[in-house]
């Protein structure tokens, strides 16, 4: 997929494995790139972990399961789970249709959201995923 074909909204931060995170307050909103989701195909399988665990910035938090491969996802921030997108158990393609939006995946309360300053703004990501 080409960059000047691929949305990479401005308000977001991003993992150089291609999460992205959404800040309201000291909630993150959680899921993976228009990028990422093109790269694996349709999805078929999404594994989530259930509210209250605690993730770390960084680390898996679940897998992704598409036709072409599984992928772990990675975590943006550090924090509590306290809500995840249980639409996707029956529809995991939202991803593929909306990664922004309806195919987001989970909601942290972060611990510290300074930790966002340590991720990619729309610009560096665009620059990481090259022409």
């Amino acid at each position: 997929m080409r960059r000047s074909k691929v949305k990479v909204p401005g308000e977001l931060r991003y993992t150089e494995k291609h999460e992205w995170v959404k800040l309201e307050g000291n909630i993150a909103t959680v899921g993976i790139t228009e990028f990422a989701q093109g790269e694996l195909g349709d999805i078929v399988f999404v594994e989530l972990p259930e509210v209250g665990t605690e993730v770390v910035q960084l680390e898996t938090f679940g897998t992704i399961e598409a036709v072409k491969a599984v992928s772990d996802l990675f975590s943006p921030v550090s924090g509590r789970v306290t809500e995840v997108n249980t639409a996707l158990e029956d529809e995991p393609m939202l991803i593929n249709r909306d990664p922004y939006g309806e195919g987001w995946m989970i909601k942290v309360e972060c611990t510290d959201v300074s930790q966002l300053e340590q991720l990619l703004d729309a610009d560096a990501y665009e620059g990481l995923l090259g022409e």
